[in-house]
Order: structure tokens, then C-alpha cells, then sequence
């Protein structure tokens, strides 16, 4: 398995707005955005240079969260090919999909056709999902959502193999004889795996190709960064692996109005200094998310991030 990204520097994707609008991160702008906004700041990010953009997975938000999670929550599948069609480079990610809430044949045939149209630009980010109401109006076991994940993962890596009839036999899933076309323009998907519990980490060491933190501080990473190693080494898995963050809030500029007390502010090059911390811990790639009062402000935030900031994140 290559790399999805040179080894050595670290490189910038995004959380796109408008698709997942959570109370926790959502501005007030993006509740009457639309597709147009979405194309737009996916626009800005491609040209921007950014690695990737992200968006989101739930299926059905019941009535006691939908107060915190609010019930936007655009189809992954669906949003990041519409967003294929309107970008030339940028690469897309899942993050995450719970893919325990769809049979693998199901997944591989919605992933597959998405990296071959977009000819192979996804990353598949995965999670175990945490809606009890979710997964058990779609019938399938909340409790064991992990082993379930486990074995979707083991059967997907076969589903989006190379071959127009895959082959997998395990306790929930076995299929065989049954052809898929079109197959993934990629060789092999890379899966980063999403999450920060114990079982979430070890499911990245040993399936996965990357990390996707849940929002861990700084503080936590080498240690993480650490178990992942060792999981990695006891397992016998080698070859290369990603490792995600998280980074604060930023703004590049200052921004004369109430960004928060915990959002990075002020000069390219200080904010450069600040995010290659990460990469001296051992991150290859951050996840950044802007402060903005409308699209416009977070269009301008993407494209000085991409001319101002980026150049220095390697110095």
C-alpha cells in the first residue's frame, strides 16, 4: 500500500461546512446554506491546495439529539460525488462512515463507483458510530457495533479489491460468485480508521492505513501516536501509515470580531509555527476548520490559509 500523501511533510484537508451542521462546531451562516455554498468552499479548497475535504455520515438523528446534533446530515456518498464533479484534485474523505449500518456489498458498491468517477480520489474514513436509535431501526446490533465494523472492514477489503468477484467468508457476511463492476480506480482504498477509545485505536493499528482522532488535544497524541505503534509491532503489520489531528479553530488575520477564546488568531507565519507542532509529533496530516460569519469570509479564510499559511508549515 502506498501512502496517500509524501511521507515527511504535513499536508491540510477540511471538514466541509453546510453538510453536517452540529451544534458543537456549525456557524449560524450555514443553516440557510446549500449546494452552491458547498461547491463553492470545495472550490476554494481544491484550488487552495488542501489535501482533502471531509464530510460526514448518519443515517437518522432521533428526536433527543437532534437538539445538540441538529438532523442535517447530507448522505456521504451522494455529497462527496456531486463535490467530485465541480473539483479536479482534491481528495475526498469519509469522515467517517459508519459502515456498520449497510451490508459491505452495499458500501463497495456506492465506494467503488465513487473512486472510479472521480477517478480515484477517496478516502474511505470509517467508524463505529454511537446512535443506539440508528442502528437498531436499520436491524443491527448497537452492542456488537464493533465486531460488526471489524468484519465489514475485513469484507470490504476484499469488495474493493481488483476482482469483478470478490470472495469473503466470515460469521456475518460471506459472499462469493456475485460481480461487481466498476471497480475503484485506486488499487487498493485506503481506509483511515476514525475514534479515540482504545478499541477505535487498535481497530486503526491493525486495520487501518491511518488515524482519525476524535478531537484529542495536542497533549494526547504522543501517547496515542505511541499505542499505535505498538499495536502496530505486536500485530506483525507493517508498511506505511497515516496519522490525523484535529487542529483549534483557526482564523489567519485578526478578525475584529468574537472568534472564541479557543481559536487560533493572527500572523501566517505564527500560525505556521503553532500547526507544525503537530508534524513534530509525529502527524502527517491536520484537519483544519475556520471561524466565518458567511461563505464569502470563509472562502477568503480557505484561499489565505492555502497562499499564506501553507507555504511555512513545512519550513
Amino acid at each position: 500500500m502506498a501512502r496517500v500523501f509524501p511521507e515527511g511533510r504535513l499536508v491540510y484537508g477540511m471538514q466541509l461546512p453546510v453538510q453536517s451542521q452540529s451544534t458543537i462546531y456549525a456557524e449560524p451562516w450555514e443553516a440557510s446554506a446549500g449546494a452552491a455554498d458547498l461547491a463553492e468552499i470545495a472550490r476554494a479548497a481544491d484550488r487552495s491546495g488542501f489535501a482533502y475535504v471531509a464530510t460526514c455520515d448518519h443515517v437518522a438523528i432521533p428526536r433527543r439529539l437532534a437538539g445538540p446534533m441538529s438532523t442535517v446530515w447530507y448522505d456521504p456518498v451522494a455529497t462527496l460525488s456531486f463535490l467530485a464533479g465541480v473539483t479536479e484534485h482534491v481528495r475526498l474523505l469519509s469522515h467517517v462512515a459508519i459502515l456498520g449500518l449497510r451490508h459491505p456489498l452495499i458500501s463497495a458498491k456506492q465506494y467503488a463507483t465513487l473512486d472510479h468517477l472521480s477517478g480515484g480520489r477517496l478516502i474511505l474514513g470509517v467508524g463505529a458510530g454511537h446512535v443506539q436509535e440508528e442502528f437498531e431501526v436499520l436491524g443491527v446490533d448497537f452492542a456488537r457495533r464493533g465486531a460488526v465494523l471489524d468484519e465489514t472492514l475485513d469484507a470490504l477489503r476484499a469488495a474493493l479489491g481488483p476482482e469483478e468477484y470478490p470472495e469473503f467468508e466470515g460469521e456475518l457476511f460471506s459472499f462469493a460468485g456475485l460481480g461487481q463492476l466498476p471497480r475503484p480506480a485506486q488499487e487498493r482504498i485506503p481506509v483511515w480508521v476514525g475514534g479515540s477509545s482504545p478499541a477505535a485505536v487498535r481497530r486503526a493499528a491493525v486495520r487501518g492505513d491511518g488515524w482519525l482522532p476524535q478531537g484529542d488535544p495536542r497533549e494526547k497524541l504522543p501517547a496515542q501516536i505511541a499505542r499505535i505503534a505498538q499495536l502496530r509491532a505486536e500485530a506483525g503489520v507493517t508498511g506505511p501509515f497515516e496519522v490525523g489531528a484535529i487542529t483549534e479553530a483557526l482564523y489567519v488575520g485578526e478578525p475584529g470580531w468574537d472568534t472564541g477564546r479557543r481559536t487560533l488568531t493572527g500572523k501566517a507565519e505564527a500560525l505556521a509555527e503553532s500547526l507544525r507542532a503537530y508534524g513534530a509529533l509525529g502527524v502527517d496530516q491536520i484537519q483544519v476548520r475556520f471561524r466565518s460569519r458567511d461563505r464569502a469570509e470563509l472562502v477568503d479564510q480557505i484561499t489565505a490559509f492555502g497562499a499564506e499559511v501553507a507555504p511555512h508549515l513545512n519550513d
